[in-house]
C-alpha cells in the first residue's frame, strides 16, 4: 500500500515537470536554461488559480493545451510508443493515434499540474554534449517524505529548438511503460480498437483544435 501510494504521488508530479521543461520558447536555449525559466513561468500561471483549476477540468486541460502541445514533440513519443506497429500503421491512423494519445497523456497526469512545486525541484549540472540530437536534462524531485526522486528528462533538438518526449522516474521511461501497454491491448484487439478507445475517453477531441 505504501510502494502504491508512493507511486501514485510520482506519477502526479510526471505532466507538471513535463510543462516546466516546455512551457516556453527553446530555440535558442541551452535545456538547463528551459528548465529553469520554464519553472518560473509555469509557478506563475498557476498562482492564485488551483483551485478554480480543480473544479474546472476543461479550464485545466486548455491550460495545459496552451502550454504543453508546441513544446512537447508529440508524434516522436507516439512514434516510440506504438514502435513495430507505427511502421505498419497508414496515415490516418498515426494521425489519429497522435492526437488520441497526446490528449490521454494530459487527462491521465492533469491533476499532477495542480501539485506543482518548483521549490521542490532541484536541477542538476547538465553534463550532456549539446552538438547531438538528443540530451538528458537531470533532475532531482523531493517529496513531502524527504525523498527524494531522479527525474530525468530526454529532449530531441528540432528545428524550433529543444523539445520533450520522455520522462524517466527513477529508472522508468513513461515510453516503455506506454509502450508495453499499448502492445499488450492491440495484440488483444487491435490498432484501430485502441484508436477508438481512446478517442472515446478523451470524447473525441482533436489535439489540433
Amino acid at each position: 500500500m505504501i510502494i502504491r501510494a508512493r507511486e501514485k504521488l510520482v506519477k502526479r508530479i510526471i505532466l507538471a515537470a513535463i510543462l516546466g521543461l516546455c512551457s516556453l520558447s527553446v530555440a535558442a536555449q541551452a535545456p538547463n536554461d528551459v528548465v529553469s525559466e520554464a519553472a518560473d513561468l509555469l509557478d506563475a500561471a498557476l498562482k492564485d488559480r488551483k483551485e478554480e483549476l480543480a473544479a474546472d477540468k476543461d479550464a485545466l486541460y486548455t491550460l495545459i493545451d496552451g502550454i504543453l502541445m508546441p513544446r512537447f514533440d508529440r508524434e516522436f513519443a507516439a512514434k516510440n510508443v506504438l514502435r513495430e506497429y507505427w511502421k505498419s500503421a497508414d496515415p490516418g491512423q498515426r494521425e489519429r493515434y497522435v492526437n488520441a494519445f497526446y490528449q490521454s497523456l494530459v487527462r491521465r497526469y492533469a491533476e499532477g499540474v495542480l501539485e506543482f512545486d518548483q521549490s521542490r525541484i532541484d536541477i542538476l549540472p547538465f553534463r550532456g554534449d549539446l552538438s547531438k540530437r538528443y540530451v538528458t536534462v537531470k533532475t532531482i524531485v523531493r517529496l513531502d517524505d524527504g525523498t527524494k526522486v531522479p527525474v530525468h528528462y530526454e529532449m530531441k533538438k528540432n528545428e524550433s529548438g529543444w523539445m520533450i518526449f520522455d520522462v524517466i522516474i527513477e529508472g522508468i521511461s513513461y515510453i516503455r511503460t506506454f509502450r508495453a501497454e499499448m502492445k499488450a491491448e492491440i495484440q488483444r484487439s487491435s490498432l484501430d480498437a485502441v484508436i477508438e478507445r481512446l478517442e472515446s475517453e478523451v470524447g473525441g477531441v482533436n489535439a489540433d483544435e
